[in-house]
């Protein structure tokens, strides 16, 4: 999948539309949404301990902050410690607006985010620059996607087959469940093909995302959770709480096994491992169908250039993209191995250097 076609499916969704918890401890709650402002900048729970004016402070995603992936973040922050002789204290979040608030802030230094939440930071402080994402399979920026996913509980994707695949007219009045409204694969594009599908029916012609952010009698969903992590959202569909969950792929695949079918296909089947972590380890065995699938612009790992100046961002760059970090294995994870990590090696995996337009593509949706 190339980029330029990301661009243009996030094209045709824009055209088409006119115009709590971490990752081990979910939270759910009906009608809120999880990133929802009026947090701290760090939670009281997340706060760090006062550091060192010489260290660096990189924050992460709630769907990055379980204990499984803590090898690979400081195999990351390990390569920018290196880079500028600077140690790195890491902070993990529980809920994306932290994150968001972190960097934004200055709280933090450095941050990995996802797209969506990035143009969120950049958009209160243009100073959150992104410096890299993972690149995909050929090592470049033109297949750097991953997946978003709407997921039903296995046994019940037949109610939403047409014809030889699936489609999403029965997901109104469901049960559903996003990640956070500031989640480009748990929310952002899920919305925006919800309101690009149905607003061509006379009876949502003026559907908006907005619409989906609260259930009811009178709503689109009958009712709306949000997980406040890929994590989150997934169990909150497993366990019985909703009956349609948006996921991304690699978010939840340290705890999930392809079960039946192809990766990233509609109609394919996963199913929990016996020895998956919290969250999941309250639903172990239970499988899941996708129905549909939408690649997404990968994630970066951004800089507030406030609290860091243009050499030593130079020199994360040139640290991050080199060949010594494409190589490391807690950092771009060999499929078959045994140690949880964030980003897979299947092939030519790497980080590469991207700037603030790459993201265009995500950013008009929301306009």
């Amino acid at each position: 999948m190339k980029t330029s076609v990301v661009a243009a499916s996030l094209a045709m969704l824009l055209a088409a539309c006119g115009s709590g918890g971490n990752a081990n401890n979910p939270t759910t709650g009906a009608n809120t949404p999880a990133s929802e402002p009026g947090g701290s900048v760090v939670a009281a729970e997340t706060k760090p301990e006062p550091v060192s004016k010489e260290k660096l402070v990189m924050a992460w995603l709630p769907n990055e902050s379980g204990e499984n992936v803590k090898l690979a973040r400081e195999a990351i922050g390990g390569v920018i410690a290196d880079a500028l002789d600077r140690e790195i204290d890491h902070v993990t979040t529980t809920d994306y607006i932290i994150a968001i608030e972190s960097i934004v802030s200055g709280a933090a230094d450095v941050a990995f985010l996802g797209a969506q939440a990035y143009i969120d930071a950049n958009t209160k402080n243009p100073n959150v620059q992104p410096v890299v994402v993972n690149s995909g399979a050929s090592g470049t920026l033109d297949d750097a996607v991953y997946y978003s996913w709407l997921t039903v509980n296995k046994g019940e994707e037949d109610a939403y087959r047409s014809g030889d695949g699936f489609a999403i007219d029965n997901i109104a009045g469901k049960r559903f469940s996003f990640v956070s409204n500031s989640s480009t694969s748990g929310f952002k594009v899920p919305s925006a093909n919800i309101v690009s599908y149905f607003s061509k029916q006379d009876a949502y012609k003026d559907l908006t995302a907005e619409d989906l952010l609260e259930g009811g009698d009178k709503e689109f969903f009958s009712s709306v959770l949000f997980g406040g992590s890929h994590q989150g959202s997934a169990v909150n569909l497993l366990s019985g709480k909703a009956d349609v969950a948006a996921v991304c792929d690699y978010c939840i695949e340290n705890y999930i096994e392809l079960a039946d079918g192809e990766d990233n296909r509609p109609g394919s089947t996963y199913r929990v491992l016996d020895n998956a972590e919290e969250p999941f380890n309250t639903v172990k065995g239970k499988e899941f169908a996708v129905i549909s699938v939408t690649p997404v612009l990968n994630s970066p790992i951004v800089v507030n250039k406030d609290k860091v100046n243009e050499a030593d961002i130079a020199k994360i760059v040139e640290a991050l993209t080199g060949d010594a970090a494409a190589d490391n294995q807690q950092i771009f994870v060999p499929k078959d191995a045994e140690v949880k990590g964030i980003f897979s090696k299947t092939e030519n995996e790497r980080f590469v250097e991207v700037t603030d337009e790459w993201f265009n593509p995500v950013r008009e949706l929301s306009k």
